[in-house]
């Protein structure tokens, strides 16, 4: 997972909008982490009514009012508003600890073919080896709330934190092999995205993690 934004610029959804856009940054907050992306567009009345949800439903899990060690979860939404100031306009309806992409960055659109999305809003769920968890979590996340997460939690496998040592999740989250995932993505840049790509890029990374070490 880490490796599709390895080369770019994630921001955080706080006041003053700090970039993550180093590989070590992106790695330590994506690393060992089921990843949502949220595909959606201020335009669209049923991305307005689920943004309360989805915010609910993701403060639940990582807040430290509601729980005592927060989920090993990320939001990152994935705009597909027509204006900057449609985007800026619903990032306020979006937990503070999320991310996104900003509006310039092309990147937005190359992830909306890769996972061939076709209606918003739309959660794509991904486990931390890129493998897609949930091709849209929409409904799941609205009839069950954070009860949800347990099963995939479940299904991704996580290592849990608090059984390795700070050097030990270092030395594991840092531990890249994103030359070879580099040469390999595009690829998808130039091959035309889609459902299908994805699930090839995807089975490529598992091989390099189990040949490459």
């Amino acid at each position: 997972m880490v490796d599709l934004f390895v080369d770019r610029v994630l921001v955080k959804n706080n006041k003053d909008q700090d970039e993550l856009d180093t590989e070590r940054e992106i790695v330590m907050r994506l690393q060992n982490r089921i990843l949502m992306l949220f595909f959606a567009s201020a335009e669209s009345e049923t991305c307005q009514q689920f943004a309360p949800t989805l915010h609910d439903f993701f403060k639940q899990l990582t807040d430290e009012f509601y729980v005592e060690r927060a989920a090993q979860l990320v939001l990152l939404y994935i705009s597909l508003d027509q204006t900057e100031e449609q985007l800026e306009n619903f990032l306020k309806e979006l937990p503070k600890k999320s991310l996104f992409l900003a509006y310039e960055d092309p990147y937005r659109r190359e992830l909306e073919a890769m996972f061939n999305v076709k209606e918003v809003p739309t959660v794509v769920v991904l486990r931390p080896d890129c493998s897609i968890l949930t091709p849209n979590a929409v409904e799941e996340i609205t009839q069950m709330g954070p009860d949800c997460y347990r099963n995939w939690h479940e299904a991704a496998e996580l290592i849990e934190r608090n059984f390795l040592s700070k050097e030990d999740f270092e030395d594991k989250s840092m531990r890249s092999f994103s030359d070879p995932v580099r040469r390999l993505k595009y690829k998808e840049r130039g091959g035309g995205g889609g459902g299908e790509a994805s699930t090839d890029w995807c089975n490529n990374l598992r091989l390099i993690t189990v040949c490459g070490g």
